[in-house]
């Protein structure tokens, strides 16, 4: 973690704040002191808890979590943008899109530790992606109005890509399962289809997408996630582990075309 001017100014005043344990678990989580504790309280809020302020308006993390969406776009699509300078548009926002989607804000925040700071009415304590990648937004937001911009290069450079992201091992990967299980169901020649299996809201409002994967008429992994597109990554995700791993499994898709194949055959030699 790199030490600064003003990181050693705030070390000093620290046994003078009000909240020095939160004050400490941010600096823990940041790398730096807050200059206004309030915004990180504010993104800690999680809207379960129905607070409010002085003027009776509703506080939580959700106009935060909005700003700070869209500041890391930025700051994400900066950082790509001079780390691959020989790229194009399309590799750059596959690679920024990887590095912002909801399942690596989650793990980061909770590499961070920040999912142990969220706030709300929640008797259970339990987290799931969707609010904990929520909570690293708001977060951003938080820093941008503390430290503006530069602030939030400086601790997506440092202590983001500096000590928990690999860029290239990132921007490389293929996590695309749905393409990859696009790929092969065309080399094998097996129809590939999707079915919404469920669509509901969980207790906070959220909205929550089951879907299933057909192979050749053979039902594959079901997947959820808290967008459409989110449920089928995670049921292409499983099922392609699953024809890794299950020879039957594989064997039933693959005798499944096979009878498709005959059947097609038949058809035509019918007509």
């Amino acid at each position: 973690m790199v030490v600064t001017f003003h990181n050693l100014i705030d070390t000093i005043k620290f046994p003078f704040r009000k909240d020095r344990e939160l004050y400490r678990s941010f600096f823990h989580i940041l790398g730096f002191y807050p200059n206004h504790i309030s915004y990180y309280k504010e993104a800690l809020m999680h809207k379960s808890l129905a607070k409010k302020n002085k003027e009776g308006h509703v506080i939580n993390n959700e106009r935060l979590e909005f700003l700070g969406d869209a500041i890391l776009d930025a700051v994400v699509g900066d950082i790509v943008y001079r780390h691959f300078s020989h790229k194009r548009e399309g590799f750059l926002t596959k690679a920024r899109s990887k590095i912002v989607q909801r399942e690596t804000l989650g793990k980061l925040a909770i590499e961070l530790g920040l999912d142990k700071l969220i706030m709300r009415n929640d008797t259970s304590q339990s987290h799931n992606n969707y609010t904990i990648g929520n909570a690293f937004e708001a977060m951003i937001g938080a820093v941008y109005l503390d430290k503006g911009y530069e602030g939030v290069m400086r601790f997506m450079e440092r202590r983001i890509f500096g000590e928990f992201i690999n860029i290239d091992k990132i921007s490389y990967s293929d996590q695309n399962y749905k393409s990859r299980l696009l790929e092969w169901s065309q080399k094998n020649r097996i129809s590939l289809t999707f079915c919404l299996a469920d669509e509901k809201r969980d207790e906070y409002g959220n909205p929550i997408f089951q879907s299933k994967v057909m192979l050749g008429g053979i039902q594959g992994c079901m997947g959820k996630g808290y967008t459409k597109k989110e449920s089928q990554q995670n049921a292409c995700r499983d099922t392609l582990k699953r024809l890794k791993k299950d020879r039957d499994f594989q064997t039933q898709v693959l005798s499944a075309k096979e009878e498709e194949t005959e059947s097609e055959n038949s058809e035509n030699e019918s007509n």
